[in-house]
């Protein structure tokens, strides 16, 4: 496409070690890698990652108790109020 022969790319990474040294380098590599999908991602039109599927939720594990479960208190219950009218 443009020329570069193995040569070439080894000479790059040759200078790039010589510039940025053994320690700077993946950090560098790291960094052009996750510009390069940012970019690639704002071109396809993707804001944020795809989420990893979720597994399905377990069934809950029966109990021993012998009382069925409470209902949930509302406001009124939970003042000792029953709701209702008295006529």
């Amino acid at each position: 496409m443009f020329g570069l022969t193995p040569w070439h790319l080894l000479l790059v990474l040759g200078v790039a070690l010589i510039v940025l040294g053994p320690g700077k380098l993946p950090e560098t590599g790291a960094a052009i890698g996750k510009t390069i999908r940012g970019f690639q991602d704002a071109v396809t039109g993707r804001d944020e990652p795809v989420p990893a599927p979720v597994a399905p939720a377990a069934p809950p594990a029966a109990t021993s108790s012998s009382q069925p479960p409470s209902a949930p208190m509302d406001s009124r219950t939970a003042a000792g109020e029953s709701g209702e009218t008295s006529a």
